[in-house]
Protein backbone atom coordinates (compact mmCIF):
# COMPACT_ATOMS: atom_id res chain seq x y z
CA UNK A 1 0.00 0.00 0.00
CA UNK A 2 1.48 3.12 -1.25
CA UNK A 3 1.37 5.83 1.68
CA UNK A 4 1.36 8.63 -0.95
CA UNK A 5 -0.72 9.57 -3.92
CA UNK A 6 0.39 11.27 -6.64
CA UNK A 7 -2.02 13.81 -7.48
CA UNK A 8 -1.88 13.19 -11.47
CA UNK A 9 -2.86 9.73 -10.81
CA UNK A 10 -6.79 9.03 -11.54
CA UNK A 11 -9.08 8.65 -7.74
CA UNK A 12 -8.55 5.27 -5.98
CA UNK A 13 -11.74 2.77 -6.72
CA UNK A 14 -14.07 4.77 -4.21
CA UNK A 15 -14.01 7.66 -6.81
CA UNK A 16 -11.90 9.80 -4.06
CA UNK A 17 -9.95 12.77 -5.50
CA UNK A 18 -6.42 12.22 -4.76
CA UNK A 19 -6.37 15.21 -2.24
CA UNK A 20 -9.02 13.97 0.11
CA UNK A 21 -7.03 11.36 3.07
CA UNK A 22 -8.59 7.75 2.53
CA UNK A 23 -7.93 5.31 5.06
CA UNK A 24 -9.09 1.14 4.76
CA UNK A 25 -12.39 1.05 5.58
CA UNK A 26 -13.86 -2.05 8.16
CA UNK A 27 -17.13 -3.25 8.58
CA UNK A 28 -18.05 -0.91 11.65
CA UNK A 29 -16.80 2.15 9.71
CA UNK A 30 -18.66 0.69 6.46
CA UNK A 31 -22.20 0.04 8.17
CA UNK A 32 -21.54 3.96 10.11
CA UNK A 33 -20.37 5.34 6.89
CA UNK A 34 -23.28 3.67 5.10
CA UNK A 35 -26.34 4.89 7.38
CA UNK A 36 -24.50 8.73 7.36
CA UNK A 37 -24.36 8.10 3.69
CA UNK A 38 -28.32 7.77 3.06
CA UNK A 39 -29.38 10.08 5.64
CA UNK A 40 -26.93 12.87 4.71
CA UNK A 41 -28.59 11.83 1.16
CA UNK A 42 -32.01 12.34 2.44
CA UNK A 43 -31.43 15.50 4.08
CA UNK A 44 -29.99 17.40 0.95
CA UNK A 45 -32.94 17.39 -0.90
CA UNK A 46 -33.54 19.92 1.87
CA UNK A 47 -31.75 22.71 0.23
CA UNK A 48 -34.22 21.84 -2.56
CA UNK A 49 -37.33 22.41 -0.69
CA UNK A 50 -36.03 25.89 1.09
CA UNK A 51 -34.84 27.54 -2.30
CA UNK A 52 -38.75 26.86 -3.08
CA UNK A 53 -39.74 28.18 0.00
CA UNK A 54 -37.54 31.59 -0.87
CA UNK A 55 -39.02 31.91 -3.71
CA UNK A 56 -42.55 31.72 -2.88
CA UNK A 57 -42.44 33.69 -0.07
CA UNK A 58 -39.99 36.68 -2.36
CA UNK A 59 -42.94 36.30 -5.06
CA UNK A 60 -45.45 36.64 -2.43
CA UNK A 61 -43.77 39.43 -0.97
CA UNK A 62 -42.91 41.28 -3.89
CA UNK A 63 -45.13 40.55 -6.63
CA UNK A 64 -49.09 40.62 -4.41
CA UNK A 65 -47.86 42.26 -1.03
CA UNK A 66 -48.08 39.84 1.40
CA UNK A 67 -45.35 38.58 3.63
CA UNK A 68 -45.21 35.51 5.92
CA UNK A 69 -43.48 35.15 9.52
CA UNK A 70 -44.30 31.57 9.33
CA UNK A 71 -42.18 31.09 5.31
CA UNK A 72 -39.42 33.20 6.98
CA UNK A 73 -39.49 31.12 9.93
CA UNK A 74 -39.45 27.65 7.71
CA UNK A 75 -36.80 28.85 5.59
CA UNK A 76 -34.31 28.74 8.37
CA UNK A 77 -35.31 25.86 10.43
CA UNK A 78 -35.09 23.84 7.53
CA UNK A 79 -31.37 25.06 6.64
CA UNK A 80 -30.71 24.74 10.08
CA UNK A 81 -32.06 21.04 9.77
CA UNK A 82 -30.10 20.34 6.22
CA UNK A 83 -26.75 22.11 7.51
CA UNK A 84 -26.45 20.54 10.81
CA UNK A 85 -27.23 16.51 9.66
CA UNK A 86 -25.03 17.69 6.32
CA UNK A 87 -21.89 17.92 9.39
CA UNK A 88 -21.86 13.96 9.61
CA UNK A 89 -21.67 13.38 6.13
CA UNK A 90 -19.14 15.82 5.27
CA UNK A 91 -16.76 13.81 7.62
CA UNK A 92 -17.38 10.58 6.70
CA UNK A 93 -17.06 11.64 3.07
CA UNK A 94 -13.57 13.69 4.26
CA UNK A 95 -15.28 16.70 2.33
CA UNK A 96 -14.33 19.29 5.29
CA UNK A 97 -12.00 22.05 5.25
CA UNK A 98 -8.67 21.52 6.70
CA UNK A 99 -6.69 24.24 7.74
CA UNK A 100 -3.21 22.06 8.59
CA UNK A 101 -1.29 22.77 5.80
CA UNK A 102 1.53 20.04 7.24
CA UNK A 103 -1.63 17.02 7.04
CA UNK A 104 -1.02 16.91 2.94
CA UNK A 105 2.92 16.54 3.28
CA UNK A 106 2.42 14.10 6.17
CA UNK A 107 2.81 10.43 5.17
CA UNK A 108 -0.30 8.16 5.41
CA UNK A 109 0.53 6.60 8.35
CA UNK A 110 1.62 9.67 10.14
CA UNK A 111 -1.73 11.66 8.75
CA UNK A 112 -3.57 8.52 10.71
CA UNK A 113 -1.71 9.42 13.81
CA UNK A 114 -2.90 12.75 13.64
CA UNK A 115 -6.15 12.44 13.21
CA UNK A 116 -6.62 9.38 15.44
CA UNK A 117 -5.18 11.55 18.29
CA UNK A 118 -7.30 15.09 17.12
CA UNK A 119 -10.24 12.66 17.09
CA UNK A 120 -9.74 10.88 20.72
CA UNK A 121 -8.12 14.41 22.55
CA UNK A 122 -10.35 17.28 21.21
CA UNK A 123 -13.44 15.85 18.48
CA UNK A 124 -14.81 13.04 20.41
CA UNK A 125 -14.74 14.70 23.79
CA UNK A 126 -16.13 17.66 22.59
CA UNK A 127 -19.17 16.00 20.84
CA UNK A 128 -19.93 14.01 24.30
CA UNK A 129 -19.46 17.24 26.54
CA UNK A 130 -22.00 18.91 23.36
CA UNK A 131 -24.05 15.67 23.27
CA UNK A 132 -24.85 16.21 26.95
CA UNK A 133 -26.00 19.19 26.82
CA UNK A 134 -28.52 19.01 23.24
CA UNK A 135 -30.29 16.45 25.28
CA UNK A 136 -31.79 18.22 27.63
CA UNK A 137 -31.75 21.35 25.88
CA UNK A 138 -34.09 20.02 23.13
CA UNK A 139 -35.90 17.75 25.64
CA UNK A 140 -36.76 20.86 27.99
CA UNK A 141 -38.18 22.94 24.74
CA UNK A 142 -40.33 19.78 23.54
CA UNK A 143 -41.94 19.52 27.27
CA UNK A 144 -42.85 23.06 27.32
CA UNK A 145 -44.12 22.90 23.58
CA UNK A 146 -41.86 25.76 22.74
CA UNK A 147 -43.36 27.64 20.14
CA UNK A 148 -42.14 30.67 18.05
CA UNK A 149 -42.50 34.24 20.31
CA UNK A 150 -43.28 35.83 16.75
CA UNK A 151 -46.70 36.59 15.76
CA UNK A 152 -47.94 34.28 13.50
CA UNK A 153 -44.50 31.98 13.90
CA UNK A 154 -44.30 28.36 13.53
CA UNK A 155 -46.16 26.65 16.79
CA UNK A 156 -43.43 24.42 17.65
CA UNK A 157 -39.92 25.83 17.85
CA UNK A 158 -38.29 22.76 19.53
CA UNK A 159 -38.93 20.59 16.12
CA UNK A 160 -35.54 22.55 15.37
CA UNK A 161 -33.41 22.21 18.38
CA UNK A 162 -34.65 18.46 17.32
CA UNK A 163 -32.10 18.30 14.86
CA UNK A 164 -28.99 19.29 17.57
CA UNK A 165 -28.76 16.20 19.23
CA UNK A 166 -29.43 14.33 16.43
CA UNK A 167 -26.94 16.03 14.20
CA UNK A 168 -24.40 15.86 17.21
CA UNK A 169 -24.94 12.10 17.70
CA UNK A 170 -24.69 11.28 13.72
CA UNK A 171 -21.06 13.48 14.10
CA UNK A 172 -20.25 11.39 17.23
CA UNK A 173 -20.49 8.03 14.95
CA UNK A 174 -19.24 9.91 12.31
CA UNK A 175 -16.31 10.40 14.17
CA UNK A 176 -16.08 6.78 15.30
CA UNK A 177 -15.97 5.29 11.87
CA UNK A 178 -12.66 7.45 11.11
CA UNK A 179 -11.52 6.43 14.23
CA UNK A 180 -11.52 3.02 13.55
CA UNK A 181 -10.36 3.68 10.26
CA UNK A 182 -7.13 5.16 11.84
CA UNK A 183 -6.92 2.31 13.97
CA UNK A 184 -7.35 -0.32 11.12
CA UNK A 185 -4.57 1.13 9.55
CA UNK A 186 -2.24 1.53 12.27
CA UNK A 187 -2.98 -1.63 14.32
CA UNK A 188 -4.89 -3.85 11.88
CA UNK A 189 -8.08 -3.88 13.74
CA UNK A 190 -10.66 -4.28 13.19
CA UNK A 191 -9.64 -6.08 10.35
CA UNK A 192 -9.83 -4.23 6.55
CA UNK A 193 -12.97 -5.03 4.99
CA UNK A 194 -12.06 -7.57 2.12
CA UNK A 195 -11.24 -5.43 -0.55
CA UNK A 196 -9.17 -2.62 1.06
CA UNK A 197 -6.70 -5.66 1.88
CA UNK A 198 -4.84 -5.24 -1.75
CA UNK A 199 -4.87 -1.57 -1.25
Amino acid sequence: MSEQQDPSTPPPHGGVPAHHTEFPSNPISGAIDTVIDRVGFLFSWLWVVVVGVILYAVIGRYAFGQGSVMLEEIEWHLAGAAWLIGLSYTLVSDDHVRVDVLHEHFSLRTQAWVEMLGLLLLLIPFLIIAQDSMIPYFWSSFLQGEESQAPAGLPARWALKFFLPLAFGLLLLAALSRLLKCTTLLFGWPRPRRQDNTR
